[in-house]
């Protein structure tokens, strides 16, 4: 069966780029009919977050991105690495070395004043005299010595390493007995039966490191996919700079998870020139194999291209449920339905909507200064005073627009002569849906007691 995992560390926010990782494997698991798991890799206790991990959770709940089974937490399985830790020292695949950080410091420096490559120099590979006293050693590996680690890598091909140049006998576990980062990956990944790891291009030098130990330890190799980073506009590495990463923040600024999901999977993988991808389409098209090689570049652009989509074509009870959390309930409206699908044609995030919502919901405590100063003049305020006289009954929108066709003909006046007084009267500013649709969400009455408020602002 085909398995695949995400791996993040609870030491912050969940960063898209986390967030494209964790789709990218649950795309690949769900389309092959295999398991996508979550694991938290929380073995660093110093820096562990329980807020981090509970963001992650919450970004997960939010993208609908279900994993199988329990999440797994690495801070739970330290007897498990102790175990395998003591299997290599016991087939003399790794070792103890007793070499203080004072020592290691000091070799670095004439490593470094010989312009060689800073690495440890395997003193107590095959050490059998009387280790020194008062240290705690920490285990090894025992890494090849020379030769080559070949990657044969599901988007960058094949990628070889000399031994020489990236390795030596690294640690694996710490002088505590906290199990390094490298040998817990491959131990949990072996264990949990991960078959397809895919993750960011920044952990391909750790690749090397668990070769070396699957093979220690005997474990099957998992296929192997690195993917590019996201790079900001300006061609640097994707940060905070560059707007919003943390992934719950997109949902604090308005923007759907289909959007999100639709945006991500286009950074760095393509199906044609299709841009607009639902997570049925994705499950159909998604391989690994076809994701570029070099790295992508976020557009802001785009994304609100995409969320403006997906407003103007997600189903009316789905985005008023969205809506609710911006402080708007369409449902409790009278003409709610009406109101959000004028409203969603123009709309770029949910907090757009929200704030257009509001201007038609709520009577106008003050006007646009340019609105008002450009389209409020007596000869206006007139007109709409003689509109507000023929408001006797609620219409729809098309009988809002007859009989203002017909006040308009009687009074030898074009509809640009009252359409943008109206809109500010109504709702403070010269912008908003369809005018008519905006008089039958409101109704006569209201109608007339706005004109009533800018005609008394007037005088």
């Amino acid at each position: 069966m085909l398995v695949t995992r995400f791996a993040p560390s609870p030491t912050g926010y969940l960063h898209i780029g986390g967030l494209r990782t964790a789709l990218y494997n649950y795309l690949y698991a769900r389309a092959n009919g295999g398991k996508f798991l979550l694991r938290i890799e929380d073995t660093d206790l110093k820096r562990n977050s329980e807020e981090a991990t509970q963001a992650i959770k919450e970004a997960f709940a939010w993208c609908k991105l279900d994993h199988d089974g329990e999440v797994t937490y690495q801070s739970r399985r330290f007897e498990i690495y102790k175990e395998y830790v003591a299997k290599l020292l016991a087939e003399g695949k790794a070792y103890k070395c007793y070499m203080s950080k004072e020592e290691l410091d000091e070799l670095r420096k004439e490593q470094e004043a010989r312009k060689e490559r800073p690495k440890y120099d395997n003193r107590y590979r095959d050490f059998t005299g009387t280790p020194p006293a008062g240290i705690e050693p920490v285990i090894r590996i025992k890494a090849p010595l020379s030769g080559e680690i070949l990657i044969k890598d599901g988007i960058k091909g094949e990628v070889k390493f000399k031994v020489e140049d990236i390795l030596d006998d690294f640690i694996i576990a710490r002088s505590d007995g906290t199990p390094t980062y490298n040998f817990t990956v491959v131990v949990d990944d072996a264990l949990m039966g991960v078959t397809h790891v895919i993750r960011g291009d920044d952990h391909l030098s750790n690749t090397p490191k668990q070769i070396v130990l699957y093979d220690a330890l005997g474990f099957k190799q998992p296929e192997f996919f690195h993917v590019a980073m996201i790079n900001g506009e300006d061609g640097k590495k994707l940060s905070k700079r560059h707007g919003a990463t943390d992934v719950m923040e997109y949902k604090h600024m308005g923007y759907l998870p289909e959007a999100l999901l639709n945006f991500l999977v286009r950074l760095g993988w393509s199906h044609g020139d299709d841009e607009i991808f639902s997570i049925e389409d994705m499950l159909k098209y998604f391989d690994p194999h076809d994701i570029n090689k070099s790295s992508s570049t976020y557009n802001a652009q785009k994304l609100d291209w995409l969320n403006a989509h997906y407003i103007k074509t997600l189903p009316y009870e789905r985005l008023a449920d969205e809506m609710r959390e911006f402080g708007v309930d369409f449902r409790a409206l009278p003409k709610g339905e009406l109101l959000l699908n004028s409203l969603r044609e123009r709309s770029k995030t949910l907090i757009e909507m929200s704030q257009s919502a509001k201007a038609i919901i709520d009577a106008p405590t003050a006007y646009d200064e340019k609105a008002y100063a450009k389209f409020i003049t007596p000869a206006s305020l007139e007109i709409l005073a003689k509109f507000a006289e023929i408001l006797t009954l609620n219409l729809d929108a098309a009988g809002y627009e007859k009989i203002t066709n017909e006040f308009l003909e009687q009074n030898g006046l074009k509809l640009k002569d009252l359409a943008q007084a109206l809109r500010v009267a109504l709702t403070g500013s010269s912008v908003s849906p369809s005018i008519f649709e905006v008089l039958e969400v409101l109704g006569s009455k209201e109608i007339k007691q706005r004109i009533k408020n800018i005609l008394k602002e007037r005088k």
